[in-house]
């Protein structure tokens, strides 16, 4: 056996110390670091009244437009549909979406209710939306991530019945203690542990894995502390705690729950996370207060020329019959996905032209479902969090917000990432989605189908002003660098043109940089 490299020793950090230790060790050593967020931008200088033509109102698009018109810039935003937010988006009762191909759904949640197709959570490092959001005064609560009660389930292991989270991962992480505690204690990493080092590793190894004396992983109460009791700690006769039984070690590998402990452990989704109380969307409308008299909304753009020292875009006024109108400024900044950029004829240089046609969105499903009670919480004592299974809707969230009450709740009741099921989805009425996505999740939750009370499902390449969920580059070490540059009298920002691709955060980063960049040029002329 070798050195331990430093993924090896990371990857022990992270096991036996949690994910905060790892992280501290991955920052030491340049593998992580928070959002590059460092405050209010600052754009010295005076514009000379030039004029700015932003295509898209979503987080990216407002930011970019609310710091220049601060600036001094004459700014002006084409937004394609009727309101702000992009991605940033919520469905609530009484809302209706038409998706690509007309099929439409009217939502019918309870006042109070809702579902985010888009974000639906905030990492506590993404320091510039929190910015914004304390900026705008957004009311932030706590998103609950990871939820040791919530389950895993796999349909071809434990015979397809879910299993606590807290259960695998405590048994996952005893019988891991013990296969190195014996392997410390037969000399087998002598090379590569001092005799000091050993006894304080047997000892830690002891103390998280929950070992007995004897450094084995076996029922007891102690082990229950982790796992569970078969009874919990009580009172009166039969008060006593009954230690439970752990899970065979050969099943639990077997089973591939494991590779569900990683997860929370990255950095983007380590505790605390956040989420805007009222739905995502509580962002969107606050930017929009900021900047709504900037906003011309229906408007479909189908050209964006550079000519004649300025930039020139044909929109189509979807509320007022497809009149086409035009708008020019001196500068553009153009926030339209490269999965819709692409289908508008442009100008751009032949290196922004590449770059957008290599780009390629990915697709998701993503449900909300309401039924008549909590019974998650009334029957399971599951509060927030997720359960992960194989099924093809892959997840199911609970809602973080409104414990204890009475009456209908909506569980994000999927989320689907695999292309082979998102494409099937895709071929799927509204309806019959839903009616999978409750077929599905009653094999984690048999109360399903007696409780569902209504749902409605995004599928994000029938999403029509983004036609995928987030962008992917084909060839990011040559296209990114060149489509971040300043075309002429257009630069481009959004979350793809950032290196947090899918996050809020990458938007209003990317936007933060697209202006700064813009803005030398203008002083400098």
């Amino acid at each position: 056996m070798g050195t331990p490299t430093r993924r090896d020793l990371l990857t022990m950090i992270g096991a036996t110390a949690g994910s905060a230790a790892m992280y501290q060790a991955m920052t030491a050593l340049g593998h992580a670091a928070p959002s590059t967020f460092s405050g209010p931008v600052s754009l010295e200088g005076d514009p000379g009244g030039a004029s700015v033509l932003v295509l898209g109102a979503g987080v990216a698009g407002m930011t970019a437009a609310l710091e220049l018109r601060d600036a001094g810039y004459n700014v002006k935003i084409l937004e394609y549909r009727e309101k702000a937010g992009g991605r940033c988006w919520t469905l609530r009762g009484g809302d209706r979406y038409e998706e690509l191909g007309g099929a439409v759904q009217n939502v019918g949640f309870a006042e109070g209710n809702y579902i985010n197709p888009g974000p639906w959570r905030l990492p506590h490092d993404h320091h510039a939306v929190l910015h914004y959001c304390k900026r705008f005064g957004v009311q932030l609560e706590p998103f609950i991530e990871k939820n040791h009660n919530a389950y895993l389930h796999n349909t071809e292991a434990f015979g397809g019945k879910p299993q606590r989270y807290r259960e695998v991962a405590s048994d996952y992480r005893g019988h891991i203690s013990e296969l190195l505690a014996k392997s410390l204690k037969a000399g087998n990493l002598n090379d590569q542990v001092t005799a000091e080092d050993r006894e304080v590793l047997l000892e830690s190894l002891r103390n998280v894995g929950a070992l007995n004396e004897n450094y084995e992983y076996r029922s007891s109460l102690k082990t229950s502390r982790f796992r569970g009791y078969d009874r919990d700690p009580g009172a009166g006769v039969d008060g006593a705690p009954l230690p439970s039984t752990p899970l065979d070690p050969s099943q639990i590998l077997n089973s591939n729950l494991w590779r569900r402990f990683a997860i929370t452990e990255e950095m983007e989704f380590q505790t605390p996370m956040f989420q805007p109380v009222g739905g995502m969307d509580m962002i969107a409308q606050a930017f929009a207060r900021e900047v709504g008299d900037l906003i011309t909304y229906n408007a479909r753009v189908t050209s964006l020329l550079q000519e004649d020292g300025q930039v020139r875009v044909v929109y189509e006024d979807t509320a007022a019959g497809n009149a086409q109108r035009t708008e020019t400024a001196d500068y553009c900044v153009c926030t339209i996905p490269f999965s819709i950029l692409g289908q508008i004829e442009h100008n751009l240089s032949a290196d922004l032209s590449k770059a957008i046609d290599n780009m390629y969105y990915l697709g998701s499903a993503k449900w909300g479902l309401e039924f008549k009670r909590r019974f998650w919480e009334q029957d399971e004592d599951i509060y927030g969090g997720i359960s992960y299974t194989n099924l093809p809707i892959e997840l199911i969230s609970y809602p973080s917000t409104g414990f204890f009450s009475d009456g209908p709740a909506v569980v994000l009741g999927g989320y689907s990432w695999s292309p082979e099921e998102t494409y099937e989805f895709n071929a799927m009425s509204p309806k019959e989605r839903v009616r999978w996505a409750v077929e599905f999740g009653s094999q984690i939750h048999p109360q399903y189908k007696d409780e569902y009370k209504s749902g409605v499902s995004v599928v994000w390449h029938k999403v029509p002003w983004v036609l995928g969920c987030f962008g992917i580059w084909r060839d990011k070490d040559t296209d990114y660098q060149k489509a971040i540059k300043l075309d002429n009298r257009v630069i481009c920002a959004g979350e793809h043109l950032s290196y947090r691709g899918a996050w809020l955060e990458g938007g209003i980063l990317s936007g933060l940089n697209a202006i700064q960049t813009l803005h030398e040029r203008v002083i400098q002329a």
